[in-house]
């Protein structure tokens, strides 16, 4: 009896390259993909994950290198030529336009609206109305939108890249369905995350790139975290635990920031917290409970009703950002890209803290360039694509979204999931500079999206439930299960 030939692999890329004038993305990336599988693609920030993505998805082309679907080569000039190939793609940032219509949107991909609408439907997702701006929409929906969009097509391969970053649990369990689903119906799944945890719970195989090239394919369930992070950094990797310190109790600092009783809108009810000199104030909460727009309030973009705020003692009612900076209260948003001007320079982006008007550019400030380099040696900031900021990495764009306030000066830093979707490495690297941030007497509030970071680094939790600050706990007591009954309002409060 003859024996049945292997099965071809869904996909097959060999040794794909691309530059970018002299920043090389990929070097020789080779990455298979076998039908019924869900594959992750990991490594670090700059290891080309997502360059790998963009030329499997036609955004991009290769400079060289192969791309077979099904044992037969394909060329990828264009998104259409990927769709007709079955490559559908979530990317990391929603592809949808903000000053269009969901309807609008999808009109300009070809999708029928009825099949996104039946998607959202099956993922038990409030469908928008189409005639919403798509501005004007949550996030995590906008996510979950997209991923409708992408499934729409019917692709083969469904190429998911950080999906799951700007998500709550809930909505992470809803993916992971869509995923498995995908894959019992004999099509396969090309997973990026950051969260090593998701690829032991969800994936079959992993391919690992480091500075370009894969080094590795494993099976995360012959393995670990820890086996993942060697394959991902190489010999040396560093822990988890690089932020955190022997603590003595937390700082008895001054106050710096206080809140007394907010209100605002529905957002928030009567949210009250204290924040010290010298220490990290860790804030979680699940999806939506009200501390995004806490720390918008904080920050000074948005009004808040009632309650009082005080700054060093000092009560404040900010009427722009602006009034915040000006007494060294400075934000880092989770989304980099609302910190930075993409299309300047690095030098630019870093120094432009240091001025107040668009005028005073003309006259460089005195101390700039010492305060720029000076930061770009503190945090190790990848120079090779400083011409425009948007040619770094995810997380090199991370690290000037926080270094232009180094070059600056500040008193008390809110930090807003400043770690969502960059690597291990870059995460350590912000662990310390804010350990040492806060030795040094700065004051940090931080949020953390992820429940197992906060105890990581931070002095004290808070807790945020439904627009209020309901739990403070000591971070040697703030295991996932505990921080999760907080979360969910189940927790007395024991501050």
């Amino acid at each position: 009896m003859r024996e049945a030939a292997p099965q071809a692999d869904l996909l097959r890329t060999h040794e794909v390259a691309k530059r970018y004038g002299s920043v090389v993305a990929l070097r020789s990336a080779s990455l298979a993909v076998a039908p019924g599988e869900i594959h992750a693609l990991l490594g670090a920030n700059g290891a080309g994950k997502s360059t790998l993505v963009k030329i499997l998805s036609g955004v991009v082309g290769g400079d060289a290198g192969t791309v077979n679907v099904h044992g037969a080569p394909v060329e990828l000039r264009r998104p259409l030529d990927a769709l007709e190939a079955g490559l559908g793609t979530v990317f990391q940032d929603p592809a949808l336009v903000p000053d269009l219509t969901v309807e609008q949107n999808l009109r300009l991909t070809g999708v029928s609206p009825e099949r996104v609408r039946g998607w959202l439907a099956h993922m038990e997702v409030d469908v928008p109305d189409l005639d919403t701006l798509v501005k004007r929409i949550p996030l995590p929906i906008l996510r979950l939108l997209d991923l409708a969009r992408a499934l729409a097509h019917e692709p083969e391969l469904l190429m998911l890249d950080e999906i799951t970053a700007a998500l709550p649990g809930d909505y992470v369990d809803t993916v992971f369905g869509v995923m498995r689903e995908w894959r019992a119906q004999g099509h396969s799944v090309l997973f990026i995350t950051h969260r090593l945890g998701e690829v032991l719970e969800v994936c079959d195989r992993a391919t690992v790139l480091r500075d370009g090239a894969d080094v590795a394919t494993v099976t995360p369930s012959e393995g670990d975290e820890r086996t993942l992070v060697e394959a991902m950094l190489g010999e040396g990797a560093p822990t988890r635990t690089a932020g955190h310190r022997e603590r003595d109790g937390a700082p008895e600092g001054p106050v710096v920031l206080e809140a007394r009783g907010l209100t605002a809108r529905t957002a928030l009810k009567g949210c009250s917290l204290e924040l010290r000199a010298g220490e990290i104030l860790g804030v979680v909460g699940l999806e939506g409970q009200g501390q995004e727009r806490l720390f918008d309030v904080l920050s000074g973009d948005r009004p808040f009703e009632g309650g009082e705020l005080r700054v060093e003692g000092r009560p404040v009612k900010p009427r722009s950002p602006y009034d915040m900076i000006r007494r060294g209260v400075v934000l880092v948003p989770a989304d980099r890209l609302h910190a930075l001007l993409p299309q300047r320079s690095l030098r630019e982006n870093l120094a432009s803290a240091l001025y107040n008007t668009v005028g005073s550019w003309l006259t460089p400030v005195r101390g700039e360039r010492p305060a720029v380099e000076g930061t770009i040696e503190r945090l190790e900031i990848d120079t090779r694509a400083q011409r425009q900021v948007r040619r770094l990495s995810g997380g090199n764009q991370q690290k000037v979204a926080v270094g232009r306030w180094l070059a600056a000066g500040f008193r008390t830093l809110l930090c807003f999931d400043p770690t969502r979707g960059i690597d291990i490495g870059t995460k350590e690297q912000i662990y310390r500079l804010l350990r040492e941030l806060a030795d040094d007497g700065a004051a940090i509030l931080y949020y953390a999206s992820e429940f197992t970071e906060a105890p990581v680094i931070c002095d004290r939790i808070i807790v945020v439930y439904d627009g209020a600050v309901v739990t403070e706990l000591d971070p040697a007591e703030a295991d996932e299960a505990t921080l999760l009954n907080a979360a969910h309002g189940l927790e007395e409060n024991v501050t």
